[in-house]
């Protein structure tokens, strides 16, 4: 018996981030939506509460059924497909012409130069260059997508933006910005796995530096990993065990309360940080979140001095600077978290992106209105989810960042 999806989302494994933009998929397009899983959830992601609901009715396993889960790709009016490498799964589809949604993280984290290799210049253009005149677009998942993509000249005038849409919750943003106010000293909070681009030493470096400015505050360090005994040596050495807090691991929930807890937030991963869906949680926990510039999403999610600060790669000192600012000005500290809010609620949230993702899908006619509750209207938006991508190098994002803000 042959089942026909409209809509089928193929990625290698459902988490918490993807969870809320599944629900809202499958609301609006009546259950006619799957999430199609490649892969098994990595053990050190489970550890750290990555374990998405099994029980979720649009969730389905390629593996228990791969021919059955194949012709589901075929079949469906759409497919979303990112977060897996192996083309093999949209190989078909893509022969037959039939409307491709890809998202992409960007494919030059260790530096744009890696484009001279002829091997990977092949591979692009056979997953993507050669698809410029077919229905396939592309969701920019990072504001250094496009940059990326442009230089194999893949998806020209095709590519819209995207990212990741964690839960977002609803507050009295006023309540919750005196409960922040209340805190006895400014705290400041850093949550990721201890790896080398997520940089685990600056948080330490920016107490450090604080202290060494006569400051009162304090910093929570969420997570753990290869890194975590340097970390633990850092704060012995500068003596700032009783402005240190190490958690260790937290499951998602956990964090989320501490930065509802939390003034400030530090996002310190280099141009690794594909994205970051922890600035999307801070935001809409009210947070006044530092990023550096090359983190995927803060050129989306961040407007300097208005909804947050964003600070050079590299630049520690900035840094530093910064942060000392915010702790020192609460009144401008409380204004950033407040506006963050404001954006993430009104613009970066689930339910916006499938509403403008499937309104974008209906425009290209790559779906057919009939049982999808939304309609088309103008889907021209000028920014946000499925707004058009900037192709803006990575060298002038900076200088950018600082004339639009």
């Amino acid at each position: 018996m042959t089942e026909t999806i409209r809509f089928v989302f193929v990625s290698n494994y459902l988490n918490h981030h993807q969870i809320p933009f599944c629900d809202a998929m499958y609301e609006r397009l009546q259950g006619s939506f799957v999430f199609l899983q490649t892969e098994e959830v990595e053990q050190e992601r489970i550890a750290m509460g990555w374990n998405a609901e099994n029980e979720k009715p649009y969730l389905r396993m390629f593996q228990e059924d791969p021919e059955r889960s194949r012709q589901l790709i075929l079949d469906a009016e759409v497919v979303l497909f990112g977060g897996t490498d192996d083309e093999t799964y949209i190989e078909k589809r893509l022969e037959e012409k039939k409307p491709v949604v890809r998202y992409s993280e960007r494919l030059y984290k260790e530096g744009q130069w890696k484009c001279v290799s002829p091997r990977g210049l092949m591979k692009k253009y056979h997953d993507h260059t050669r698809h410029g005149k077919d229905p396939v677009i592309l969701l920019c998942s990072g504001a250094y997508v496009p940059s990326d993509f442009s230089i194999v000249r893949a998806y020209p005038n095709k590519m819209y933006v995207w990212g990741y849409f964690p839960e977002t919750k609803t507050y009295d943003i006023k309540a919750l910005m005196e409960k922040k106010a209340a805190n006895a000293v400014p705290k400041i909070l850093w949550a990721a796995r201890m790896i080398d681009w997520k940089h685990p030493e600056l948080p330490i470096k920016v107490a450090a530096e604080l202290r060494g400015r006569g400051l009162k505050f304090h910093l929570d360090v969420v997570g753990g990993g290869e890194m975590m005994p340097v970390v633990e040596e850092l704060v012995k050495q500068c003596e700032l065990q009783e402005y240190v807090t190490l958690h260790g691991f937290k499951k998602p929930a956990e964090v989320r309360e501490l930065m509802e807890q939390s003034n400030i937030y530090l996002m310190t991963s280099d141009r690794g940080e594909g994205w970051g869906a922890v600035v999307n949680e801070a935001m809409n926990s009210g947070c006044a979140v530092v990023g550096n510039h090359m983190v995927g999403a803060v050129p989306y999610l961040l407007e300097h001095e208005k909804c947050g600060m964003i600070y050079r790669d590299k630049e520690d000192q900035a840094l530093f600077d910064i942060v000392a600012r915010l702790v020192e000005n609460q009144a401008f500290t409380r204004q950033l978290g407040e506006t963050a809010y404001g954006r993430i609620t009104g613009l970066w949230n689930a339910e916006n992106a499938a509403d403008r993702l499937l309104k974008l899908c209906l425009k290209l006619g790559f779906l057919q209105p009939q049982s999808c509750e939304v309609t088309e209207g103008d889907a021209a938006w000028s920014e946000g989810p499925c707004s058009p991508a900037k192709v803006i190098g990575e060298r002038k994002m900076f200088s950018y960042l600082m004339k639009k803000n």
